[in-house]
């Protein structure tokens, strides 16, 4: 066994910061770090492993919906010979470390919470004490006999700054030529939404559930990406960036002006994730003269009850307000919202598509919505499952709504609309692209008439799109809520579904040519700019 190899297994379609930093730690104390991605093919997977033979392999359990495909590989790699220790972390190894024992009994040990200093301790006791007493390492899980033990929990890292620069395997390009890269201003969040995982994730250890680090620490290394990798486009990844702390802008103000100090301004894009309370003009403002050009808003709900079912402690009039203060700012916009939820009713399904046609009817951004999903360790999950409505294996946890009619028109809207809103090769997606590829051109290239024309057809599409998806659903809700069935109703849903494929498909070559337009532009921009 190579004791100075560590090899590490995640879902990698985008950099897994968490890894990054953990590779960053191993490497920094002299550790061979590799990661493969778990979508990779299982005998190429276990041909890697045999020729590394690293003292341990860490699977990156992040994503629920993922846990087959590592429950199936675990077993693969040991019944394959693999005698490495074999770890996993992420808030499936927190929440439910005993569930994950019991899927895949082929672990030997969990690591809990934060991962960096505690995998860095395990990987000691295995190399430099040769396996001696790694029971001992804090922050972990292992069984001794069958029986479940969790050490102490080991405390979260008070500073962040004190970790190194993730590592970063590969730097992919956004749009135009122009690469990007994920990075982080904090970890946690304040909140504690009934649909999220993140606070009780971060309360399973000692330090507070919201760690930020310093602006200018983020912006130098904003600047060393940008100098040393020719990164253009920065896409935070915190759940809440530090936008107000202490219901102050302090922290941004400082940050925009690290950007100033370090002549990043006009040279990099910036995008976040907020809530719309924490969305105040001149503080957006600021930002956007100093490269912020997207924001992610949680909405959810477009309505005040759902919004306090969901423990927002948000108003429906908070999320118009910030949308509206983004689009004057000529901000773009992406959302989350979830119009399908366990006490959904046929009248809180129009209450909330009357919400999105009305912050969507402009074309400004495409409509988007799925079903809330019971997370493991939210307070949705632990509500159905009190209540006796939670259905499925872990990692496809699920639920009934209370009327069977719901059900049934979940089941058809999500099979109509799943492509068009979900798949990475859908309508939605390639809408999203083709604004970001202009807001990438007009930030970095300026603006034209032949360019001004592309951005309003951009606009007519993605508003004609957003009609007929919110017309369509309303026609839907009230076929569903009618009850009607037989052969009348199968074939009002036959023709539903045939024109939604052929609108999906004219309006995606609609799409492709305005994003081909896009780089029409971007080759021959000398031209056009003259």
């Amino acid at each position: 066994m190579n004791s100075n190899s560590v090899v590490f297994i995640a879902f990698q379609e985008r950099e897994n910061l968490g890894i990054g930093y953990m590779h960053a730690i191993l490497s920094g104390a002299g550790y061979k770090v590799s990661t493969i991605d778990v979508r990779k093919d299982k005998a190429e997977i276990l041909e890697e492993l045999r020729e590394l033979d690293p003292i341990l392999v860490g699977f990156s359990v992040i994503f629920e919906n993922h846990i087959c495909d590592f429950q199936e590989l675990i077993a693969y790699l040991r019944s394959g010979g693999i005698q490495s220790h074999f770890t996993a972390g992420g808030h499936f190894a927190t929440l439910r470390p005993a569930e994950l024992f019991a899927l895949s009994p082929a672990l030997d040990s969990l690591v809990r919470v934060e991962g960096e200093h505690s995998i860095l301790d395990l990987v000691n006791h295995l190399q430099i004490q040769k396996g001696k007493d790694w029971t001992r390492v804090t922050g972990i899980s292992y069984r001794d006999h069958g029986t479940l033990v969790n050490n102490a929990s080991r405390a979260l890292e008070p500073d962040l700054d004190n970790f190194p620069y993730p590592f970063r395997s590969d730097f992919k390009e956004y749009a135009l030529e122009k690469k990007y890269t994920t990075l982080l201003a904090g970890r946690g969040c304040l909140h504690n939404c009934a649909f999220c995982d993140i606070r009780e994730f971060y309360s399973q250890a000692a330090g507070p559930v919201k760690r930020i680090r310093k602006p200018e620490k983020v912006v130098e290394e904003m600047a060393f990406l940008h100098q040393e990798h020719h990164c253009r486009i920065f896409l935070f990844q915190d759940d809440d960036f530090p936008v107000l702390t202490n219901r102050t802008s302090v922290w941004v103000e400082e940050f925009c002006k690290a950007l100033k100090e370090q002549k990043l301004i006009g040279k990099i894009l910036w995008k976040i994730n907020c809530r719309t309370d924490e969305v105040e003009r001149e503080v957006f403002e600021l930002m956007k003269m100093h490269g912020l050009y997207k924001v992610y808003l949680g909405i959810e709900d477009g309505t005040d009850t759902g919004l306090r079912r969901m423990n927002k402690r948000l108003l429906v009039s908070d999320n118009l307000e910030a949308v509206q203060t983004l689009k004057d700012l000529a901000i773009r916009i992406d959302y989350g919202f979830m119009l399908f939820q366990p006490s959904s009713t046929f009248h809180s399904i129009n209450e909330n598509l009357a919400f999105l046609e009305e912050i969507c009817r402009d074309g400004y951004m495409p409509v988007t919505f799925l079903k809330m999903m019971p997370y493991l360790g939210t307070r949705i999950e632990k509500d159905l499952r009190k209540e006796g409505r939670l259905k499925g294996q872990p990692g496809f946890l699920d639920y009934d709504f209370p009327d069977p009619a719901m059900d049934n028109f979940y089941a058809f809207t999500d099979k109509v609309f799943n492509i068009w809103i979900h798949a990475g090769d859908g309508l939605g997606n390639y809408l999203k692209w083709v604004i970001n590829y202009l807001a990438v051109f007009t930030f970095f290239h300026g603006s034209f008439e032949g360019i001004e024309r592309s951005s309003e057809s951009i606009r007519k599409l993605v508003a004609d799109s957003n009609n007929f998806i919110i017309q369509t659903m309303k026609e839907l809700s009230s076929l569903f809520e009618s009850g009607k069935s037989g052969p009348q109703m199968d074939k009002a849903l036959d023709r539903v579904k045939s024109s939604i494929g052929k609108k999906h498909q004219s309006a995606l070559k609609e799409a492709a040519a305005l994003l081909e337009q896009i780089e029409i532009y971007y080759l021959t921009r000398d031209i056009f700019m003259e």
